[in-house]
Order: structure tokens, then C-alpha cells, then sequence
């Protein structure tokens, strides 16, 4: 079977240089080739071939193998296999062979069993994903090479987190949620190393306005994620309310499902048969009540006739139902209110201190919420804004909102310290890398 070409993979009339996706792949093609070197053909020669490579840059003292060496040490291998496993790695550059005729990892070859080092040394963890992104992340933070490409990988772990913890909540299960918990249990520490890595990150004074961007969402989404064992405690106290207790055994529901959880297939099979078989047929034993009541439907026509009635009931009216309470949304119109005054003609940008604050915490959190929701609606277009309603006039308002990897101190309304910015109308803020970190210690009182 012949291998299909690129052009052959592409639309009909789309060279590969015209895709911007494929630029880095193609630049990365001896990188790419390697691994594909690794991981082609079946279980057992993917295994040979990265048994051979680890144990080869195993060796540090003296990295250079002789053939002699390495049939010694592969002992175990069938020598014609192993043959073909080092010329495999030699063609492809993973192995490097000098003028003396000994063996010695490439620099590719010890890139590539470093990479798949790291990944087996995180095999063992409940979510090797997350400890493996955090990791790399710490690695290019003091490396200086941080990437957003980097920041979404480990934005998008922790979103997937995010949504199987609070999918493991709705479930109602009492099993999923206990493993859900245990989960995030195990995964507790990356999500701290990630707070520090991202702390680390953000004081760095010339960090571009982008990756303070993402890093402020994975931010939001840590945080996020601290708050679900909340929402596991109460989940799990809702169910042990409902819980039911056998008799005065002190055995619960609970228990005896874990227990059948634990069963094997076969076991449990066993045990259904043995209650499921069929019953004994018993002699009737009726009362009187009982036999009066068989006898008036076979004498009386009338309940005869109902008892065979299987016709429908009249329609009915439905009952009116109750209009569901409006979602209160007068902090959003009055904020709304006070942003669209910044669009107007002349009116200087304003920073988001002086926006956010007033009103104690919870209404200063709920605005800087909105203006990320703003910078988000104002990077990606209009088109994802609700047709009409509060919120999509928000989302529409002509402003433009940026976001400094710097803090300003606030020291009232609930708040130490926030994200400094500024907030103006659409073209009027200067670029973000100019944006000054202003000092908030005076700020106007809050006209909610």
C-alpha cells in the first residue's frame, strides 16, 4: 500500500505553502521524521525500537557503544532484529556512527528520548496530561521562551477539567462525584505550580499583552477548579440525606452498591440467576373480600364494560404556568449606562479602577468580569452577541478595553489590589504595550 502524498491529502488546487497551519509542521520535518521512525509499524517494533534507543542514552560515562557492546547488551534480542533496529535508527538520524564504528544518540535521538522520558515518568499519575503541561510550562518560564500556544494547552486541560468535574456533579452520582474529587485531590499540586508558574510570569514587566491575556484566563479557570470541592462537599451532603438505611443492620444504599461495584461480572451473574430463577406455583389462597370482589366483575355487565374500556380520556385544558422569575439585571444596564458615556466625542479613556470599584467586592468582581467579557467580544467581532437584550447591547458598545500585566493598589471597597488598564472608546487607547500603570490611591466614588 503506497503512502498518500500532501497534495493528495489537500482540496483540489491548494499547494501546501498556502496553508499558514502547516508552515511550523514542515519546518519541523527531520524533528517529525523522527518519531514517525519510532512509532511506525506494529506494538513490538515501536517497544524494540525505543528499548534500544533509551538503553543506548542510558549510558553517560561513555555514551559511545561498539557493536560488541551493544550484542552483549541485547543479549535478549534476536541479532538479525537488533541489526535491523540500528540500521533503522542510523538511516533515519536518531543514532550517529563515528570513524571508530561506534554507536552514539544524535542530538535528535537524545531530544526525542528525553521527550518521551518526561511523558513515561508522568505515566503513573492520574492526569500525566496535567503534570506534563505545568512542567513544561515551569521549563519555558525560566527559559524565557513562553509561548501562547503553550499557555492554551494548559487553558484547555484545565477547561476539560473544569467540565468533567461539574458534569460528575449533575450526574447525581455519588460514585462520580467521589472520583471526580479524587481527581482533583491528585491534581491539586500542578494547579498550585501552574499559580506559581503564572505568578512568575506576570511580574515580569515586559510580558506581551497576549500572554497576560491567556494567562489571566487560566487564571480564572484555576481559580474555578479551587471552587469545585465546595461543590463536591454539597453534592455529597445532598446525597447522604437521601440515603437509606437497611433495617437496624447499618448497612446503607450506598454500601451495597460500592458492593456490587466490587463484584466480578461472572459473580454477579451468578447471583442473579439464583434469585431470578422461576418461583414454585402456589395454590390461590383468597379471602372473602378477595372473592367477592372477582365475583361483582364476572356478574356486573357495567364493570365488565370498564374494566375493558381502554379508550382515552377527554383532552383537558394545560394549566397555565407561571412565567420563570426575570433574571435581575440592573448592575449590567446601569454599568452599561456608565461605559457609554466613554464613547461619547472628546471623553478621555478611564482606568479600570475607577470602573470597577464601588459597591464592596461582589459588584467590583462582576464588572471586571464584564470588561473581560468586553475585550473578548472586541478581539473576536460582534457576530457572538445576542440579537437584543441587555447583554448584547453591552457586547456592543464601541469601546475598547485593555488589560496591563501590572497591578495598581486600590485599598478600599473589599479590594487590595487589581489589574491595571484602561477602558476608551473604540481606537482612542494608545497600543498595549504603551499602556501606563496608574496609580489608583484617589479614586472617584461609585455612582451605583
Amino acid at each position: 500500500m503506497t503512502e498518500a502524498r500532501l497534495d493528495e491529502i489537500l482540496a483540489p488546487g491548494v499547494a501546501p505553502d498556502e496553508v499558514p497551519e502547516l508552515a511550523p509542521l514542515l519546518q519541523a520535518r527531520p524533528l517529525l521524521a523522527a518519531f514517525s521512525t519510532l512509532f511506525h509499524g506494529s506494538e513490538a517494533e515501536v517497544l524494540m525500537r525505543l528499548l534500544v534507543l533509551r538503553e543506548i542514552g542510558r549510558e553517560t560515562d561513555a555514551p559511545r557503544w561498539g557493536p560488541d557492546q551493544l550484542r552483549q547488551r541485547f543479549a535478549f534480542l534476536d541479532p538479525v532484529k537488533l541489526e535491523t533496529v540500528l540500521r533503522r535508527l542510523r538511516g533515519n538520524g536518531l543514532l550517529e556512527i563515528g570513524d571508530d564504528n561506534r554507536y552514539a544518540l544524535s542530538d535528535l535521538g537524545r531530544n526525542a528520548v528525553a521527550a518521551i522520558g518526561m511523558l513515561l515518568g508522568f505515566a503513573a499519575e492520574d492526569d500525566l496530561e496535567l503534570g506534563f503541561l505545568t512542567t513544561q510550562l515551569a521549563g519555558q518560564t525560566a527559559m524565557g521562551n513562553v509561548t501562547p500556544e503553550s499557555l492554551g494547552h494548559l487553558l484547555g486541560k484545565l477547561n476539560d477539567l473544569a467540565w468533567h468535574f461539574e458534569d460528575a456533579i449533575a450526574s447525581g452520582s455519588e460514585f462520580r462525584i467521589s472520583d471526580a474529587r479524587r481527581r482533583l485531590s491528585a491534581n491539586t499540586r500542578w494547579i498550585e505550580k501552574g499559580t506559581e508558574v503564572l505568578r512568575q510570569l506576570l511580574a515580569d514587566p515586559d510580558v506581551s499583552f497576549e500572554l497576560a491575556r491567556v494567562a489571566q484566563r487560566i487564571g480564572l479557570a484555576q481559580s474555578r477548579l479551587a471552587r469545585v470541592d465546595a461543590a463536591f462537599q454539597r453534592a455529597l451532603n445532598k446525597i447522604e440525606a437521601q440515603r437509606v438505611t437497611l433495617g437496624g443492620s447499618g448497612i446503607s444504599s450506598s454500601d451495597v452498591a460500592g458492593w456490587l461495584r466490587r463484584q466480578d461480572v461472572r459473580h454477579l451473574a451468578g447471583l442473579a440467576a439464583g434469585v431470578l430463577a422461576p418461583a414454585p406455583e402456589l395454590t390461590l389462597l383468597a379471602g372473602g373480600h378477595e372473592l367477592l370482589d372477582r365475583a361483582e366483575l364476572t356478574l356486573s355487565d357495567e364493570a365488565r364494560q370498564i374494566e375493558a374500556d381502554t379508550a382515552l380520556p377527554p383532552f383537558e385544558a394545560a394549566p397555565s404556568r407561571a412565567e420563570p422569575e426575570p433574571e435581575d439585571l440592573r448592575l449590567l444596564q446601569h454599568f452599561s449606562q456608565r461605559l457609554a458615556r466613554l464613547a461619547e466625542a472628546g471623553h478621555a479613556p478611564e482606568t479600570l479602577a475607577a470602573l470597577v470599584s464601588g459597591g464592596g467586592f461582589p459588584a467590583a468582581s462582576y464588572r471586571l468580569s464584564l470588561l473581560a467579557l468586553l475585550a473578548d467580544a472586541g478581539a473576536e467581532g460582534e457576530s457572538n452577541a445576542p440579537a437584543d437584550g441587555p447583554i448584547g447591547d453591552f457586547m456592543r458598545l464601541p469601546l475598547d478595553v485593555h488589560f496591563d500585566a501590572a497591578t495598581v493598589a486600590v485599598g478600599s471597597d473589599e479590594i487590595a489590589t487589581m489589574s491595571a488598564g484602561l477602558v476608551g472608546a473604540r481606537g482612542s487607547l494608545p497600543a498595549p504595550q504603551a499602556v501606563p500603570v496608574l496609580d489608583a490611591t484617589a479614586l472617584p466614588p461609585d455612582e451605583a
